[in-house]
Parts: structure tokens; sequence; C-alpha cells
């Protein structure tokens, strides 16, 4: 299986080169394609990739960012003709373009944010416009929640995201999401499930520092439309997660005649990259249905010994009066990039509706 970094391979930059040739005045692919491959290219992450695309692009553009603006529209018209790939990650380095060297151009730079995001998304580039033109980006993304193209609604959203993974933070939003929430509002019954699974995620940002922001964004919403319901039901997950006791009242999901028993690790050793396993059952003990929302918590030790609680679910379902299932679990400590495994002792627990109703330890070895 290919790294992700190898979208940018030779196919990528010789039909990018192609469409270059028609766009920019006096491009010259042999050199363009030298400068990509240069020794340092072979070791470079996918990041680190695309920002050298940028550069080395830039060498090739017109100093005016207004011109290089008409020749990035022109560009992906032409990628469209040839039957490029529409939202292609390779070409994420065109909003990163913008970002670069567009930061002090506002009006060409959102005009060109605004055509290139329905091409390919801007949620990145849009960031640093949004730190150092925060008033007017902000209305600018108000009016764009209105727009017309769906891809440019969800970056009125997306882009504004106070935690957005891998993305450059935003302060003035994590402090204060004042500015988000008319977005969020023109937004929720969008027509574009793209679009409102941007919103869910923005209010899931907005819950990890302004819970009780959401919380009221949950009552208000509730059973105005199953689309609404469906976005209050995933932008709350990180509060389900935690076990926010609103929230649960908020969606009915108490534990107090819902028992864990039979609780029992399998696998009390645990050799990476083999998995956990453990089983127990559940019982409704209520004398009405009831849902039960199943979910485990595994404490992860970390380099500095101290262990870290991260909450999966199992399922979330109606239980009948006196119902009794046996719940059988695998936790894969399989080896990945993104995470490193110490070994020690680690635990697992069984949630039930919010509530922690057992936990015990296992060893993991690496």
């Amino acid at each position: 299986m290919s790294a992700l970094k190898d979208i940018y391979s030779p196919e990528f930059y010789d039909n990018l080169s192609d469409v270059l040739l028609i766009t920019v005045p006096s491009f010259d692919k042999q050199k363009f394609v030298e400068k990509i491959f240069d020794e340092p290219f072979k070791t470079m992450e996918l990041k680190e990739r695309m920002r050298h695309t940028t550069r080395v692009l830039h060498e090739f553009m017109p100093a005016d960012f207004g011109q290089a603006v008409k020749i990035i529209e022109k560009t992906i018209a032409e990628v469209r003709k040839k039957g490029g790939s529409e939202g292609g990650l390779a070409y994420i380095f065109l909003p990163d373009y913008i970002e670069m060297y567009g930061l002090e151009d506002y009006k060409n730079s959102v005009k060109a944010l605004e055509f290139t995001t329905q091409f390919i998304t801007c949620e990145y580039g849009i960031r640093p416009f949004i730190i150092h033109y925060f008033e007017p980006m902000m209305a600018q993304m108000l009016l764009w929640s209105k727009h017309q193209n769906h891809h440019v609604r969800r970056l009125a959203t997306e882009g504004c995201r106070p935690r957005l993974p891998w993305a450059m933070a935003l302060p003035e939003l994590k402090k204060n999401p004042e500015k988000i929430l008319p977005i969020l509002e023109n937004l929720k019954n969008d027509s574009s499930e793209y679009v409102r699974r941007s919103v869910a995620n923005n209010l899931n940002d907005i819950a990890k520092d302004h819970p009780n922001i959401v919380l009221e964004i949950a009552s208000k919403w509730k059973n105005n439309t199953k689309e609404t319901d469906a976005i209050i039901k995933h932008g709350c997950r990180t509060l389900l997660k935690q076990g926010h006791p609103e929230i649960l009242s908020h969606y009915g999901l108490d534990s107090e005649k819902i028992t864990v028993s039979e609780f029992k690790i399998d696998t009390p050793e645990v050799k990476v990259p083999d998995a956990l396993q453990f089983s127990f059952k559940v019982e409704n003990k209520y004398e009405i249905p009831k849902i039960i929302r199943l979910e485990y918590g595994i404490y992860y030790n970390k380099a500095n010994g101290l262990l870290s609680k991260k909450v999966f679910k199992i399922s979330e379902r109606m239980y009948q009066p006196k119902q009794k299932d046996l719940v059988i679990k695998k936790q894969s400590f399989k080896l990945i990039t993104t995470k490193k495994f110490y070994s020690g002792l680690h635990k697992v627990s069984v949630i039930v509706n919010g509530e922690e109703k057992v936990i015990d330890e296992f060893q993991l070895i690496t």
C-alpha cells in the first residue's frame, strides 16, 4: 500500500505541467519538474511536498497576486476540462498558494478562496485570513453561509471550526465562538449533508470549550427537524463521551436500573500488536423499554506513567424490559504511525449511559 504522500507522483506533476503550459505564460515544464524533484523531495512527507509544490509554482507565477489568482482560476478550469479529480487532495497546494502569497491582498484572496474551494477545500488556507482580518472575514463567512454552492457554504462553517484537526488554531474563536453561531444557524437545515456534518463538527469543537453554549443550542434545536436532531447528536458526541449530565438528560440516558455483570478480561496480558478482548452482560431492569448507550474506556499508559482515558462507542439502541445481552469486544493494539504504546498497567471500563459501571486492569507488553 502506497503512502499518502505518493499522491505527489511523477504522473501527477506531468499532468499538472501540461495544464500549466496552457495557463501560465512562458511556462517551462522541464525546469518546473526538475525543481519539484530536487534531492530533498524523496524524504518529504505529504505536507512538506504540498508546500514545496506551492513554492516551486510561485517561481513561475506573476509577482502580482491578482494576476496569479486569474491563473489559478484558469488552471482549475483546465483541470476540470481534462477530467481532473474534483476535490483531489493533491491540489491542496492551490489554497496553500493563496495562504502563502495572498495574505496582504484581502480582496483578491477572498475571491480566490470562494472560487477555489468549489474545486478543493480551502478550510485550512482560510484560517490565516480569519486571524489577520477577523471581523471582515467572519462577516464574509456569514455571507458565504447563504451561497448557492454547497462547497462555499461548507467553507463558511468548516473554515471557522475552533479546533479543526491538523489546522492552525483560531484562539479568538476558541475563546468566544459568538461569531460562529449565526453561521451555524443559517446552515442547520442545509440541503447538503456534507454541510450539515460540518455544522455538527463545529458544534463539537465549541462544546470542548463552551459546553453550555452547545447545550443551549441543543435545547433550542431539539425536534425542529430530523436534520437538526442528527446535527445535535453528532455535535454533542464529546459531551456524551464525557458523560455530561445535561446532555444525558437531553437524550433520556439514565442508568440507575441498567446493570453490568460478568465483566471479564479474556486477555489480561496483551502483547503489541495483539488485541485486548473483554466481555460482559448488560441488562435493562426497568419495567419499560430504555435506550442504552454502551461505551468502553481504555486507560492508556503514557510516557510519564500516568493513565489517559479514551472512550469508544459500542452501540446505542433500545433495550426491552428485562432484556439481557452478552457483549464481546476487542480493542486492537496494532502499531500505527499516529500512536505510540507504552508497556505497563492499563485499564478498561464499561460505560452505560455515561456512567462508568465496571473497571479492571490489564498489562500491555510492547
